[in-house]
């Protein structure tokens, strides 16, 4: 059963109020002791108060008291892992705090996108909170569920990379509340934007309306041109040249007049801005083997490019040298566009590209899974590479891992997902990972991802060396979380965290041919023989960092 901090704060301090008026009352009565009673009632009024902002009564659920006690580790399930190739991403079965709290100890700073679907607080008994369904009558209902993600989001933006980005689903229930939330947790130093999805176009039949949208929050960097632009249908090619109604030579634009210089099929550069008095007298040029392009119309009067010299290389790629009439032109050969507020593209449908998606995937209701399409849209617009690792920790259906290895297929992309979802009704390993093994499959994607569930060891009032060795049987799966590999069956990495284990490396190497990088416990010192060895076998070692469990100690 949950606890109400906020409340028993509350009470606890107006217990103490009571207390100093009944000694206050029982003195003898003067001035001084009036104006103290007086100053008592303003303070309760201010107590039992409402303050202003994001105020909410901070709940504890039962992952709180466990993590009190307890520090989570990692233990695969060996019989799960799919083997095919390409990056070795992770699924992680068990409260997704409790695999949060793993993340920090791998991924602090290195994850590039967090996508996350939470539940959305409908009141129509949709998610649980400490095991209980938290419906429309409970008066908490809100707190609840704002001291849920608060704890999960302080959290997950310690994941993030300098420049990575958050993106969080939502409907209109929590939409205004987690707008709060997030600029109470990510400040000043980020962009907070509130995207519209059309992902049901007839709409839910609600009371008064039909709703037919929901929300996206974009949490990213503070500075311009973050997310990337978007393609919209139109003519393949777009003229690169304005062709307005300026007359005047580069008026008010003289850094948009300068050459773009060419083989004759292809752009070698961007010349210079001439000198104002400088005034070329075609539009091609030819200097030598070179096709030198101004913007000049067929009348000869000189106009502009559309980009500025300073800022064309930007786009030299979505530039080609065309043949008009027997002149060289520029033309653009695609078109992007800041990307709009209102996203209503076919493909969002969460009926079409969710749930039946889901379905023919895999035989299972699973309630409101999002469009791949949609999910898959969100990682581009806030990718800057297709390196790329990206975390959901309310993983549901797995969509965002479908995404990930989608746009690898299509793209060469070097991305990696990380999924985090809890197993009731055995959702984790009946539908997430059913949906990613399946679509491996189908698709022959190449992509592996190994299986893991939270499991907790016992720490409280023992000492770090009475548990030390349980967490070293652990060591492995944060290795293979945070480097992305697989030690099980395979030849070509290995990992040495006891003294008696290097021995028996060592030893086995002759039988072992294939070896090429060695992960080493930090506290593991290998004498020059040993050292000579790995070096004759060309085998790197990486040393294993001390910080998984640093905080523990003493």
């Amino acid at each position: 059963m949950s606890t109400n901090i906020s409340k028993q704060k509350r009470e606890d301090l107006l217990a103490k109020i009571k207390e100093i008026r009944t000694f206050i009352s029982s003195a003898p009565q003067d001035e001084n002791t009036g104006n103290l009673l007086s100053y008592l009632s303003d303070l309760e009024k201010d107590v039992n108060g409402k303050k202003y902002g994001l105020v909410f009564e901070e709940h504890r659920e039962e992952i709180d008291e466990v993590l009190d006690t307890h520090t989570p580790v990692l233990t695969e399930d060996a019989d799960l892992f799919i083997d095919n190739g390409g990056q070795v991403n992770c699924l992680i079965e068990g409260d997704n705090y409790g695999a949060l709290k793993v993340l920090q100890k791998t991924h602090r700073g290195k994850i590039d996108l967090i996508y996350i679907d939470p539940p959305y607080n409908t009141g129509a008994k949709d998610w649980k909170y400490s095991n209980d369904y938290v419906d429309s009558n409970d008066t908490f209902r809100h707190s609840k569920w704002l001291s849920m993600m608060n704890v999960r989001l302080l959290a997950a933006k310690t994941l993030l990379t300098s420049d990575g980005a958050l993106v969080c689903a939502i409907d209109e229930n929590e939409q205004a509340t987690t707008g709060l939330l997030l600029e109470e947790i990510f400040g000043e130093a980020y962009n907070i934007d509130c995207i519209t999805v059309v992902h049901n176009p007839g709409g839910i039949q609600g009371a008064n309306f039909s709703y037919c949208h929901e929300y996206a929050y974009f949490v990213y960097p503070r500075r311009s041109y973050y997310i990337k632009k978007e393609r919209r249908e139109g003519d393949d090619l777009t003229p690169f040249r304005d062709w307005g109604k300026e007359n005047s030579k580069r008026t008010g634009s003289p850094n948009c007049f300068y050459p773009i210089i060419t083989d004759g099929e292809k752009i070698l550069s961007f010349g210079d801005v001439p000198p104002e008095d400088f005034h070329p007298t075609s539009a091609n040029e030819k200097h030598g083997t070179e096709v030198w392009i101004w913007p000049i119309d067929k009348n000869g009067i000189e106009r502009r490019w559309r980009f500025a010299r300073n800022t064309v290389e930007e786009i030299r790629s979505e530039l080609v040298v065309v043949s008009i009439r027997g002149e060289l032109n520029i033309q653009r050969n695609k078109q992007l566009f800041t990307r709009k507020t209102v996203w209503n593209d076919a493909r969002f449908s969460a009926n079409i590209h969710g749930t039946q998606l889901l379905s023919q995937i895999i035989d299972t209701k699973f309630p409101f899974p999002k469009s791949l399409f949609l999910v898959e849209e969100c990682i581009r617009a806030c990718e800057q590479r297709n390196s790329y690792t990206v975390l959901d920790f309310f993983a549901g259906s797995g969509t965002t891992g479908h995404a990930v290895m989608k746009l690898n297929a299509e793209d060469g992309g070097n991305r990696r997902f990380i999924l985090c979802t809890n197993n009731e009704n055995n959702i984790c390993r009946e539908v997430t990972y059913e949906r990613i093994k399946r679509v491996i499959d189908k698709e022959n994607y190449e992509a592996s991802l190994k299986y893991y569930k939270v499991d907790y060891i016992p720490i409280d009032e023992r000492m770090y060396y009475e548990y030390a060795d349980e967490l070293l049987k652990h060591i492995r799966e944060l290795v293979e979380l945070e480097n992305g590999v697989n030690f099980v069956g395979n030849e070509e990495i290995g990992i040495v965290l006891t003294e008696e284990e290097l021995d028996n490396f060592i030893s086995q190497l002759e039988n072992n041919t294939k070896c090429r990088k060695l992960y080493l416990g930090h506290d593991i010192l290998m004498d020059a023989q040993q050292a000579q060895v790995l070096r004759d076998r060309k085998i790197t070692v990486n040393i294993i960092p001390d910080y998984y469990y640093k905080e523990l100690e003493g």
